[in-house]
């Protein structure tokens, strides 16, 4: 793992949090619904954040590699932070209003001819989700960082 890593190892750190962090989510949704769900493996949403992961593992090891006074480890800590803060507000209220608007088709679908077009419900995380996808990026990057 040593080589691959040693690429470039904030890139490569952040690709191992995301995908590993996704991978999970979809052998966790296997086991609980019984089937293969390969939507979990590129989809939004659940529990770790995969896009907080990456981000903290990116962040982490640009403060290993160029140093925690560095300006670019402030530009990845600062993009890290959006990134989350929008994972819990933005795009977790757009999932809300989803679920509202897609009960609202349902029940209009009785009275009025409507498309069966469903809007993506799952899209943000919970401070939790978020909170443990970075401890989990943050543990990809202190671990597998040469």
């Amino acid at each position: 793992m040593d080589g691959v890593v040693s690429l470039n190892p904030p890139l490569m750190l952040a690709l191992i949090a995301m995908s590993s962090a996704q991978l999970f989510k979809f052998i966790v949704a296997w086991i609980w619904y019984g089937r293969a769900d390969f939507r979990r493996l590129v989809g939004t949403g659940g529990m770790p954040s995969a896009h907080s992961a990456s981000v903290t593992a990116l962040t982490i090891a640009v403060g290993l590699e160029a140093g925690w006074g560095s300006t670019l480890f402030g530009a990845t800590a600062f993009f890290s932070l959006v990134i989350m803060y929008d994972a819990t507000g933005i795009r977790r209220a757009a999932g809300r209003q989803a679920q509202i608007l897609n009960r609202m088709l349902d029940e209009l679908k009785d009275y009025h001819k409507l498309e069966p077009v469903r809007l993506k419900e799952l899209l943000g995380h919970t401070p939790l989700e978020v909170l443990l996808g970075a401890a989990y990026g943050f543990l990809i990057a202190v671990l597998l960082h040469s």
